[in-house]
């Protein structure tokens, strides 16, 4: 295996990053100060689209976050990639990305580019930002798990908003998945006094306030919606909040979602609009909607 190359991200933290060799998995550096590992390949990635973002910094954060996850179409889809133990490192992969790191990375490379500093360490600090509870990496709990207790985090992070509130409709949430699940996920199959903790978690997760727009009023709502906007699709599996996540873009007057797809194994805009996407599947029943701020 080659040589782990370090980046500094600073004065005590580091970034380490492998080589990618084919069919070789991701590795886990062990050292105390590291913050994140990814492979050569993706930081590559990550700095070649900062430097075409970098020149539209002065578009709106949305915008923004359309046009990064438009540089990643075609990208494999690659679930379950953040799987890393119980201690959780910031993982970086945008060689294969599934429909949560997907939306993360966008977002993360558009604050990225808004700040003006467009480099792969910054990133890294924004992503980090982004995908943690109060955007602190503290190990397997500290993930914001499910979509709506990302989008209530985000937002009291001032990330983005939830635009729903002002055109939607209250979502009654009651998530328990994980935790009356715990053998569906490693990290709590091998760990089972977490289950408790996680538990706990969905409680306050269940019991704050959400909007989404239901499927049956998206067609009348659908100018309301931006391009850029991060959604949710809803799902009325029991225990789940959403089951899939995109991003919006604009095609010819119509909202359609991109998004990194399990059936089409790689990042794709769909090809029909958002709104048949919905009602074409029994299980989703709308969507909610993470619009980020500037």
């Amino acid at each position: 295996m080659t040589k782990p190359i370090l980046f500094a991200l600073s004065a005590l933290l580091f970034l380490a990053c492998q080589q990618r060799k084919k069919d070789t998995k991701q590795v886990v550096v062990e050292h105390p100060k590291v913050l994140a590992i990814c492979q050569a390949a993706d930081s590559t990635k990550v700095q070649a689209v900062l430097d075409h973002l970098n020149k539209k910094a002065d578009q709106s954060t949305a915008n923004l976050v359309a046009a990064a996850g438009k540089e990643f179409l075609g990208i494999p889809y690659v679930a379950h990639t953040l799987e890393h133990g119980l201690e959780e490192p910031l993982t970086i992969e945008v060689e294969g990305l599934d429909c949560t790191t997907f939306v993360e990375t966008a977002l993360a490379l558009a604050k990225t580019a808004k700040a003006q500093t467009s480099n792969f360490n910054q990133f890294a600090q924004e992503l980090e930002k982004i995908r943690y509870r109060d955007g602190k990496r503290d190990g397997y709990l500290s993930r914001l798990h499910y979509f709506t207790d990302w989008l209530f985090d985000n937002e009291q992070k001032g990330l983005i908003t939830q635009p729903a509130k002002d055109f939607g409709k209250p979502l009654p949430v009651k998530v328990d998945f994980m935790s009356t699940h715990p053998d569906s996920y490693a990290v709590l199959k091998a760990n089972p006094e977490l289950v408790k903790t996680m538990a706990e978690q969905e409680t306050k997760v269940s019991g704050r306030d959400y909007f989404y727009l239901p499927k049956a009023e998206f067609a009348v709502n659908e100018d309301q919606l931006n391009e850029g906007d991060i959604i949710g699709l809803v799902t009325n599996i029991k225990g789940l909040d959403v089951t899939h996540t995109g991003i919006l873009v604009r095609i010819e007057g119509r909202i359609h979602l991109m998004h990194a797809s399990s059936l089409a194994n790689e990042v794709v805009i769909s090809e029909e609009p958002l709104d048949e996407m919905l009602q074409n599947k029994a299980s989703y029943t709308g969507i909610v909607i993470a619009r980020p701020l500037n």
